[in-house]
């Protein structure tokens, strides 16, 4: 089972889209309070940046007559951020940016009580794939080098990422179960925290998204040794794909905006007007190109869509890596 960038597009029933001129915001509805725009992860990884980035880039255009004031709520897994999101008492000032564990906290945590369909779709703003870190210092260069270093560890090489039983965990399972490697796996709020401690050498290697690992890798202290993508990624051309040594697995993160339950249909509309003005800016376009991301858009219907076939999907890679 595999989360491939082509999955996506096939669920989504669309290609990239072109760049056109900037949608103007949904006449009537507009906010009357600053927005809520909760973050699935912690401070620092992926999520955070997107999420930072789309404020400074509304801030920066004069997008919003109300700012968006992002917070971090990533315990639990992401937990925290969906039952606060679930639970909002003004669901058309709070919307969410997503990662895979929007799928799969959920399915792990079924006391939730949370279905992700009655999220309101928003934007899909990209997709991120995954790639192999290893510290400078561990003199290991390759992938072949890796199994062998964990192999001869029997237990004790030890990998950091975000969450139990989410985005990380399931692609250092499959690649666990593939190679037959005993990892000692430690769970984090966010994919910065992970990157920090590879970079302190408090953890020997992390599966980690470009944009987290990006930092570190120019300053010279990550070697990436896989990629979880379907191609090798542009920016690091030499990197194989895990594709390329025979396994049928990728895995992207979806790098999406979703609204609260029971927003309602006024507000959605300002929201996607919001996030498609966003995504067609020189500014996205360029974010999306440095930090290796895929560009997708999908529109409300197709979103909603997607959002069942990936809790299905992940269901079953779940319970094949015996999460």
């Amino acid at each position: 089972m595999s989360t491939t960038k082509r999955s996506f597009l096939q669920v989504a029933c669309a290609a990239l889209i072109a760049l056109a001129p900037m949608p103007t915001l949904a006449d009537g509805w507009e906010p009357r309070r600053p927005i809520d725009f909760t973050i699935m992860a912690g401070a620092g990884g992926g999520a955070d940046q997107i999420a930072r980035f789309l404020q400074s880039v509304a801030q920066e255009y004069d997008m919003t007559n109300r700012p968006l004031v992002p917070s971090n709520r990533g315990g639990g897994s992401g937990a925290e951020a969906l039952i606060h999101v679930s639970n909002a008492s003004d669901p058309d000032h709070t919307i969410l940016v997503t990662l895979n564990s929007f799928f799969t906290t959920p399915l792990r945590q079924e006391n939730l009580g949370i279905d992700v369909q009655n999220f309101t779709p928003v934007a899909m703003m990209g997709v991120d794939p995954f790639v192999l870190w290893v510290h400078t210092e561990s003199g290991i260069t390759d992938f072949d080098q890796f199994v062998a270093q964990v192999q001869s560890m029997n237990g004790d090489f030890v990998m950091g990422g975000t969450g139990a039983g989410q985005e990380d965990s399931i692609v250092i399972a499959f690649m666990s179960d593939a190679y037959d490697l005993d990892i000692n796996y430690i769970p984090y709020d966010g994919g910065g925290a992970v990157a920090r401690d590879l970079a302190g050498q408090q953890i020997m290697a992390t599966v980690n998204n470009p944009a987290e690992a990006k930092g570190f890798y120019e300053a010279g202290d990550f070697v990436p040794l896989v990629a979880f993508s379907d191609e090798r990624l542009p920016a690091y051309p030499d990197v194989p794909t895990m594709m390329e040594m025979g396994h049928e697995f990728s895995y992207y993160n979806q790098r999406a905006v979703v609204g609260a339950p029971g927003m309602s249909e006024e507000a959605a509309e300002y929201y996607r007007n919001l996030f498609t003005q966003i995504y067609e800016t020189e500014e996205w376009q360029a974010y999306l190109e440095s930090e290796s991301l895929s560009p997708l858009w999908m529109d409300a219907e197709e979103q909603a869509a997607y959002w069942a076939t990936q809790v299905e999907s992940h269901r079953e890679l779940l319970a094949s890596l015996g999460e």
